[in-house]
């Protein structure tokens, strides 16, 4: 296995730079595995192809407005800060746009609070320290941190985030669940699908292709989660009457086939904490029947994840699909159902 296995070429205009409106508008391809059959559909659609007994699992994590704009004390100097991972209420670590930003420099944010520079993380990652806390002020203070590849303006910034998102902590949208609308989810439970949630804060490592030629030489990245007692629950009683498990987006599958690695038995139970999961072909699903997700960046640990789940010649040969058919990409872009 070759990090070039998981490489493709898309023309830049199928990365999609805005939300499809309404949200569910967006399209959806389905494969079904073991019939070996694709359709072409709307999102809308989606409660068709769930069962009553099954159980849709959502990622309620909160994108953080946390691109934040400073400059330099003294000098004056612009330099932008993107909070990824709160140590401590006045801790943090950043990517740090800017030159000559090592430890000790002081920087000054717009409402005028500082922030001191006290460790060179590597690259442009730093620690930094604000002199008060600084998360409650992100409203104010911070933008939404889009992709890079996404060039067009937020008309407003909940488009980055999920209907139901209701933990602050990530650094980057749980895309696939930028899809569903409250008529949509409603929908649903009316049919008989239940809802659970856990919650993954989304790191910007994430989204970073794998450099090394061998993906298992990848250094995975780090990221929290956690699952209630009750969400477990309701995912075991649904599964023991044959239901199914799907997980909306590569998070919440990286979550739940964490859990379920806590019990011998498979079953699954309340987890909070790290995971550092790495998801390649000839993984062992325990915990995931069906997978909700979008189209994602060539040679990326999500797509190997997708690979994983369905097959990587199958998943690449419906990439294809997609490109063919005008399907959008990334963040914005449309959605696959994997049975």
């Amino acid at each position: 296995m070759r990090t070039d296995d998981f490489d493709y070429t898309l023309p830049p205009e199928q990365i999609a730079q805005h939300p499809a409106e309404p949200r569910d508008s967006s399209r959806l391809l389905v494969f079904d595995r073991s019939a070996g059959s694709t359709e072409d559909t709307v999102f809308n659609q989606l409660p068709r192809f769930l069962k009553q007994n099954d159980v849709l699992v959502l990622n309620e994590t909160r994108v953080l407005p946390a691109r934040l704009f400073a400059r330099k004390l003294p000098g004056g100097g612009k330099v932008e800060l993107l909070l990824l991972k709160r140590r401590t209420p006045k801790r943090w670590e950043a990517l740090v746009g800017g030159k000559g930003l090592k430890p000790d420099r002081n920087l000054e944010l717009m409402d005028g609070s500082t922030c001191r520079i006290l460790d060179d993380l590597g690259g442009p990652k730093r620690l930094v320290e604000f002199d008060r806390e600084v998360e409650t002020r992100l409203p104010a203070l911070g933008e939404m941190p889009l992709p890079p590849y996404i060039h067009e303006p937020l008309q407003h910034p909940d488009q980055y985030q999920t209907v139901f998102a209701r933990e602050p902590g990530s650094a980057a949208a749980p895309t696939a669940g930028l899809h569903f609308t409250p008529s949509l989810l409603e929908r649903m439970r009316q049919s008989g699908t239940a809802l659970a949630y856990v919650t993954l804060h989304v790191g910007l490592d994430t989204f970073a292709p794998v450099r090394e030629a061998d993906p298992e030489r990848h250094e995975i990245h780090s990221e929290w989660c956690s699952i209630s007692q009750a969400t477990a629950e309701t995912i075991n009683q649904r599964r023991s009457a044959g239901g199914r498990v799907i997980a909306v987006g590569t998070t919440t599958v990286r979550t739940l086939e964490t859990a379920a690695r806590v019990n011998a038995d498979g079953k699954l139970s309340s987890f909070e904490g790290q995971t550092e999961l790495y998801i390649l072909p000839g993984f062992e699903f325990l915990a995931v029947d069906a997978m909700i997700t979008n189209f994602h960046l060539p040679r990326s640990t999500l797509l190997m994840l997708v690979s994983a789940f369905a097959g990587r010649e199958r998943v690449l040969a419906l990439y294809q699909h997609a490109i063919s058919a005008g399907y959008r990409f990334y963040s914005f872009g449309d959605a696959m159902l994997i049975l």
